[in-house]
């Protein structure tokens, strides 16, 4: 099993003026540990679950292209970007200067969107579920084709592309790994199976229904005829590590379980990231004993 890091907020001691100090020795000290991904959100406004809305949120891209300055092996990605927030030809065409710039370290990491009050607070138009789920079909489709030969028109119902032309190509191929992130069985594992990667689940009910969802994930691969073995399993968690908390060996024990459903790579957060010893715990305690899960 591999382990990824994600920060989902940057309100920490010390205010903005020493938030790009702090977010620098979060990501080398996770770089130089041997993390495999390094993952930022991509909201506009604190989500209710991490904080109130007044917290500090950088632009998900920018941090990215920043913190690809700052590593040099740790992949990178947005956990996960809403389809509402960009155009696709511009998202395709931003996620590939991640590639390029980082030499073929970007994840496109990818959802429906679901926070109404971002969007209408910025003025981000946010249609409705179902019509955010077609934008995101026709999104992976526009992603396929911008990263292939065919740089032809792009005729959706939603979205039209006079021209799909992507250069300088990503440096991955035959593309940056595509994760859609989400555990709704009907729709998003669907598209799972149709065109990702990689999927990623949530721990927060529990190992069942993981087990579940990837049971899921694995008809609607059946059903495609897809390999469900080249698709990468994911979870996302949080990690709270010290006295009265979670020891290494509990989070050992968890990535075993997880491990045995056949989970690859667990993305977990840090409520005190910040001060970076607990990314060097899990650096130094965690990181070798999953290795061969």
């Amino acid at each position: 099993m591999r382990i990824g890091l994600q920060i989902p907020d940057f309100t920490w001691p010390g205010g903005p003026e020493a938030l790009a100090s702090t977010l620098r020795a979060i990501a080398t000290t996770a770089d130089e540990g041997g993390f495999a991904s390094l993952w930022v959100m991509d909201h506009l406004f604190q989500i209710p679950l991490v904080g109130p809305p007044e917290h500090d949120m950088l632009e998900g891209y920018g941090t990215l292209h920043w913190l690809s300055a700052q590593t040099r092996r740790v992949k990178l990605g947005t956990m996960v970007t809403g389809v509402t927030y960009r155009h696709p030809g511009v998202l395709v065409k931003t996620l590939t200067t991640l590639d390029v710039l980082s030499e073929g370290r970007a994840m496109l990491g990818i959802g429906a969107a679901w926070f109404d009050r971002e969007h209408y607070g910025l003025g981000v138009p946010f249609p409705p579920l179902a019509e955010r789920f077609e934008r995101l079909e026709e999104t992976l489709q526009i992603a396929k084709q911008m990263w292939s030969e065919d740089d032809g028109a792009y005729e959706g119902h939603h979205y039209h592309l006079q021209e799909t032309l992507c250069v300088p190509q990503p440096l991955q191929h035959p593309h940056p790994p595509i994760l859609i992130g989400g555990m709704g069985e009907r729709k998003t594992l669907r598209l799972v199976a149709e065109y990702a990667d990689a999927c990623n689940l949530f721990t927060y009910e529990g190992v069942d229904v993981v087990r579940h969802k990837l049971a899921v994930l694995r008809d609607h691969c059946d059903s495609l005829e897809r390999d469900y073995d080249t698709i990468e399993k994911t979870c996302l968690t949080s990690i709270a590590l010290g006295p009265e908390r979670q020891s290494a060996a509990d989070v050992i024990a968890a990535c075993r379980e997880l491990a045995e459903l056949g989970i690859q790579q667990l993305i977990v957060n840090l409520p005190d990231i910040h001060e970076v010893r607990p990314v060097e715990i899990l650096a130094k305690e965690i990181l070798p004993e999953v290795a061969g899960f």
